[in-house]
């Protein structure tokens, strides 16, 4: 055995262990966390906060199991999840051919994107009345909440992106007989892709915000209502499902978003992925 094959033999269980180390503290501090409030909830701890109308974790996952046994708690994850992938996939349809226009046309920048600008801050929560007023149905205007929820952090990290783009990768397509199609087929939308999915991971953040809470204004199904109805009949357990159960789906969601972008952005070095 080479003196260079022993060192690797020596190597490989160490980074095996550095490898367990970050999982197992992750894990660690999860678990201390829900020690620390099974403690000042079963305790009726009241220090500045009153954990004596705390749930306690054994009291929520009591409740949470009681809830995955009824056809009512999947109805409304189902129907959450079908107004945050519409309003998603149409703020991505929408946001992304919207950057790359506001990035490339000073046109576009001066029409489209000054109305851009001057809806950006105002939060798509207060837009539930003018959905309410104009859409036919809830759903509509939900999936609309949602949608412009998403939209913005699209429009604006796709443009960011687009100006970033070096402009000798352009002038050396065009050089060698490109046309304009070529440059954003073959520059542009290659180029992009990781502010893209930067832009995606945090709209479907900001989605989910926004659904939830006009789930809670004027839903009649899904998470976000369920969560609203478990705190009007004093089910604080309820509540806490609710919230853990909101938690779980955004984690899916963006996880599923970040998957996809490091698949797509698999060429790129690995410091130049989205993370």
């Amino acid at each position: 055995m080479t003196e260079a094959s022993i060192d690797i033999a020596r190597v490989q269980p160490v980074a095996r262990l550095g490898g367990l180390r970050r999982p197992a503290l992750r894990l660690a501090t999860v678990l201390v966390t829900l020690g620390l409030w099974q403690f000042l909830a079963a305790n009726d701890v009241v220090l500045w906060l009153h954990f004596d109308t705390v749930p306690s974790p054994t009291e929520v996952l009591d409740a949470w199991i009681d809830r995955l046994g009824t056809s009512g708690y999947y109805l409304d994850i189902g129907q959450s999840l079908i107004r945050i992938g519409t309003g998603f996939v149409l703020a991505t349809a929408i946001g992304v051919p919207l950057g790359i226009a506001l990035g490339r046309s000073s046109l576009a920048g001066d029409t489209l994107g000054t109305l851009t600008e001057l809806a950006r801050p105002i939060p798509a929560i207060a837009l539930v009345p003018i959905a309410i007023l104009v859409f036919p149905s809830d759903e509509a205007g939900m999936v609309f909440i949602t949608c412009v929820a998403a939209l913005f952090p699209i429009v604006v990290s796709t443009r960011h992106a687009v100006r970033a783009l070096p402009t000798i990768w352009e002038e050396s397509v065009l050089t060698m007989g490109g046309t304009r199609r070529d440059v954003v087929l073959r520059v542009v939308l290659p180029g992009i892709m990781p502010g893209v999915f930067g832009g995606l991971s945090v709209g479907i953040g900001v989605a989910w915000i926004c659904l939830i809470s006009a789930e809670m204004i004027s839903g009649r199904l899904g998470i976000g209502y369920q969560t609203w109805q478990s705190y009007t009949v004093v089910d604080y357990p309820g509540v806490f499902v609710g919230m853990f159960t909101i938690a779980a789906l955004g984690a899916l969601t963006s996880g599923a978003i970040e998957f996809i972008g490091r698949r797509v952005t698999g060429w790129l070095p690995r410091g130049e992925k989205q993370s």
